[in-house]
């Protein structure tokens, strides 16, 4: 009788355990939670609305300065958009950013290449680290241009109204 109590118990357990993996494994990390958790630009709402709401509340541009959000335009193939937030500026054209759900759904990617692939040097048509391909992606993704934090704001200057 005692063992199987203990059988009984052990499947009602495992049950348990099994009902609670679904919700575990589908809660994956956004990139506007990423860049919320890692950033001081706190904006709610879709990453492709984050340019809109930055306007009054951030400075905006198309430079790339550290600690500043790189917000991405709605696109067929990217519909809510993206943000990223940059870790390192290496050149006007070359900087690294930190980001969530780029090449992965909830995959973290810290310190990977984007480089700007516009004719103008404005920041518009991006190309990211693809970690499948272990190369840039193939193609450029659309871009709005740079949310500035207060304090990269403050410690850069006065930037560019976008």
């Amino acid at each position: 009788m005692l063992h199987m109590l203990r059988t009984l118990v052990a499947a009602f357990l495992a049950l348990l355990s099994i009902a609670a993996l679904p919700s575990a494994a589908q809660a994956r990390l956004q990139c506007v939670t990423y860049a919320r958790q890692v950033s001081e630009v706190q904006i709610s709402g879709n990453a492709r609305d984050w340019w809109g709401h930055a306007e009054g509340r951030y400075d905006r541009g198309h430079a790339p300065r550290t600690g500043a959000v790189l917000a991405f335009s709605a696109t067929r193939a990217m519909p809510y958009g993206h943000v990223a937030v940059v870790s390192k500026v290496v050149d006007e054209r070359h900087i690294l950013i930190s980001h969530a759900n780029w090449s992965r759904p909830g995959m973290v990617e810290r310190g990977v290449m984007a480089v700007d692939v516009s004719p103008a040097g404005d920041w518009s048509q991006v190309r990211v680290w693809y970690a499948p391909t272990r190369s840039l992606g193939l193609r450029p993704s659309a871009a709005s241009g740079f949310i500035y934090p207060n304090t990269v704001t403050a410690e850069a200057g006065t930037t560019a109204k976008g």
